[in-house]
């Protein structure tokens, strides 16, 4: 038997903007249910987050999401294991106030699973393992270390994980923790990545620019022989286009910038009229938004610049360990490091 695995939807993402909601929508008609109609699955593991506001919901953008997501699941008879995320609950420290258990309760396809459990696919035990927080952390690892199954699925906050490229977390569970089981699988980080027993699934597409060019999907997945296989996204919403008109190079504007945001990072430019023409061909061809960027070094004077190029996160540790401040700075790191994380999100 084979079921398909997806996390980190975050359905009402965005802000519940349409052009994103037609982006993801392109994966589903595309992608996601053509491939569960093909393979014959019957029953999908969410590993959490499937909602994105964790206090409210436009209901224009429920509207849609049911019609075009929940209602196709339904009628194609297909069962749903709902994991709670982060992004699904409330309030931080509990995960009794929820949008899965609030909005999903007239559909009988679908289970929401807002403590850990042990549940069997195809006869083989699986450990679901919910949001863990203050309330339900103690129940948690008592389950873990007491269930039968050797494979974990879960919404988990883990140290050491890239959160998305070149950022890792540097707080959160010990990795250590789930060492007896065979195969962990999480959500809740968006990128893709694997280290030992422990592999974070990624989402199914790209939400904000820090996701330029990282590959997105979704998984099928074999309980029986731990056998995954992933189902790549070829759609992606961000596009950059390198302008230097002192190379002649061609920018040619096609239909890959239809319905994507655009970033245009100028290297060179002399010819104006050639610059606006490319800006004009972008928005003809359907461009969502196009920003500029310029580069503010003169390119005859790059010989004599050293440049020391450090990403934001080593920039405020520096800051940081730099700083007179009566607190532990490690503490004050992990502050910087998850307001970053979350302003990232809201880009």
């Amino acid at each position: 038997m084979t079921v398909a695995l997806i996390t980190d939807q975050h359905l009402d993402g965005r802000k519940g903007s349409l052009a994103f909601w037609e982006y993801f929508q392109k994966f589903y008609d595309d992608v996601f249910f053509p491939t569960l109609e093909r393979q014959g699955i019957t029953e999908i593991i969410d590993l959490g987050d499937t909602f994105d506001n964790r206090k409210s919901i436009d209901f224009n953008v429920w509207g849609r999401i049911r019609r075009n997501y929940f209602d196709r699941l339904h009628d194609m008879g297909i069962t749903v294991h709902m994991i709670l995320g982060n992004h699904c609950v409330y309030y931080k420290n509990t995960n009794r106030v929820n949008s899965p258990e609030l909005l999903l309760t007239d559909y009988e396809n679908i289970q929401v699973y807002n403590g850990v459990c042990t549940t069997y696919i195809e006869d083989t035990p699986i450990c679901l393992v919910p949001w863990i927080n203050k309330e339900n952390k103690e129940e948690t690892f008592s389950h873990l270390e007491s269930t039968n199954a050797e494979i974990v699925m879960g919404h988990l906050e883990l140290d050491g994980f890239e959160v998305t490229p070149g950022l890792k977390m540097e707080h959160g569970m010990d990795p250590k923790l789930f060492s007896r089981f065979k195969q962990v699988f999480s959500g809740h980080y968006h990128h893709k990545s694997t280290k030992g027993n422990i592999t974070y699934l990624g989402n199914p597409y790209q939400m904000f620019w820090n996701d330029y060019k990282d590959t997105r999907g979704f998984h099928l997945y074999k309980p029986a022989e731990n056998k995954i296989r992933r189902v790549k996204n070829p759609y992606e919403i961000f596009q950059k286009v390198y302008y230097n008109d002192v190379a002649n190079e061609k920018h040619v504007i096609d239909e890959t910038y239809r319905n994507t945001f655009v970033k245009v990072i100028v290297e060179e430019k002399r010819d104006y009229q050639q610059f606006e023409k490319v800006i004009d061909d972008l928005y003809n061809i359907g461009a969502h938004d196009v920003k500029i960027v310029e580069t503010l070094v003169d390119p005859e004077d790059l010989e004599d610049v050293n440049l020391d190029i450090k990403d934001t996160m080593t920039l405020l540790n520096e800051y940081v360990d730099e700083i007179d401040v009566q607190v532990e700075k490690s503490e004050l790191k992990k502050l910087m490091r998850t307001l970053y994380i979350e302003s990232c999100e809201v880009a």
